[in-house]
């Protein structure tokens, strides 16, 4: 379901009394709180909230509250952001010979399920091509070897900057990014990794699971950075696993939970429910 009005979100050094003052800002400028998420860290001494604030579309009622906001968090030293809802977030997605994510994806958005506009599907294979062809979204294709890996990602960021993109979505997208391309796009790529991470990183996860005999197998999103499969977690699904399943099982199972933990981390980061803190993420769910 769409919502309309703003979204502000803050972490900063925890201190008495900045609930009061931050949703007294709200209250002073006779605005409604629609949600009001909170958490306190207390072995790190950190502050986090998201509030989802009924507004009434004027330009100045807006440009104040930010105004305001922004005094409040000079003086907390928060980092924070104000957004309006109402307008889907840009996705520009990253896919490889998999498709099933990116089905998946095109699906919610479809049915208003993923609050988000897909426009480009980028690949270093043509597998996805008919199905971006099929659901009226751009695609490029962007061949990937050994001598022009360099070349061929400053291609990719080159597009997504040009799309205007919020988030970049691996969807079994299989490539190493470089250190640089992780930087330019801090805590906007996410990726899904078919494994209960830390479990089984790198390549070939659920062989591995097979071989070790696991109970249980699952996918992880989380946000890409320049060390492998180490990022910020943003949400994990699982599914167990019976001593007759074969590796073809386990694979066909865990398609199913990329599938939602991708879905799920996607929703989170667009709608702003995702403050990152290190290595580590706190995830405000509805």
């Amino acid at each position: 379901m769409s919502q309309e009005g703003l979204v502000f979100k803050m972490s900063c050094p925890d201190a008495v009394g900045i609930v009061a003052r931050m949703t007294g800002l709200v209250a002073a400028r006779g605005l409604n709180l629609a949600e009001v998420h909170t958490y306190s860290d207390v072995a790190t001494k950190w502050f986090f909230a998201r509030l989802r604030i009924e507004a009434t579309g004027n330009g100045e009622e807006t440009a104040l509250l930010e105004r305001d906001f922004s005094h409040f968090a000079a003086e907390a030293r928060a980092e924070w952001s104000l957004r309006r809802l109402g307008h889907p977030q840009r996705v520009v997605v990253l896919a490889s010979k998999e498709t099933h994510c990116v089905t998946d994806l095109l699906w919610r958005r479809k049915f208003g399920e993923l609050p988000v506009e897909i426009p480009l599907i980028i690949s270093n294979h043509r597998a996805c091509e008919e199905l971006a062809a099929a659901e009226g979204v751009p695609f490029l294709h962007v061949p990937m070897q050994a001598e022009n890996r360099d070349a061929a990602f400053r291609e990719i960021a080159r597009h997504c900057t040009a799309a205007q993109a919020s988030a970049v979505v691996m969807a079994r997208f299989m490539q190493i990014l470089p250190a640089w391309f992780c930087a330019q796009f801090h805590g906007c790529v996410i990726n899904i990794h078919h494994s209960f991470l830390p479990a089984f990183a790198g390549a070939d996860p659920y062989r591995q699971a097979f071989e070790r005999g696991v109970k249980l197998i699952g996918a992880t999103c989380h946000y890409a950075t320049e060390e492998l499969d180490a990022g910020p977690i943003i949400d994990q699904e699982v599914v167990r696993v019976e001593h007759f399943h074969e590796l073809g099982d386990l694979r066909r199972l865990g398609r199913d939970c990329e599938r939602l933990a991708l879905a799920r981390g996607v929703r989170y980061h667009v709608e702003d429910r995702v403050l990152i803190h290190g290595s580590k993420t706190i995830v405000f769910r509805d």
